[in-house]
């Protein structure tokens, strides 16, 4: 009276006779690609800010100082803005690039007001 069954297949091992279906690249990349895009912005945005905040903080006297901590923090939005266009493979230059200036025009603003 002895039957004979095949053990149970435990489901968290990779059993080669039964292979995982294959997992949708193209929406999983899409996310990937979102995912690393809004970060690289964000994270130049914050770096952005925190030259415009070093730029107010320095002392009246150092006008070179104050004015070059406000472009480079042009120049990391101008970068996350490319950064961002190319990670979805899009051109870089587009009229995003706006964003730039406009940083440093208001990092000026706050800082000679």
């Amino acid at each position: 009276m002895s039957i004979d069954t095949a053990p149970r297949r435990r489901r968290h091992l990779m059993d080669p006779a039964h292979p995982v279906r294959p997992v949708n690249d193209r929406a999983l990349t899409n996310v990937q690609r979102w995912v690393m895009s809004t970060l690289v912005v964000f994270t130049a945005a914050h770096l952005a800010a925190g030259m415009v905040i070093a730029a107010l903080e320095i002392e009246p006297s150092a006008g070179a100082a104050r004015v070059g901590l406000n472009v480079i923090g042009g120049a990391f939005m101008a970068i996350a803005v490319v950064a961002a266009r190319k990670i979805h493979g899009r051109p870089g230059l587009t009229t995003w690039l706006l964003v730039a200036p406009l940083v440093t025009a208001v990092g000026l603003w706050l800082t000679y007001r």
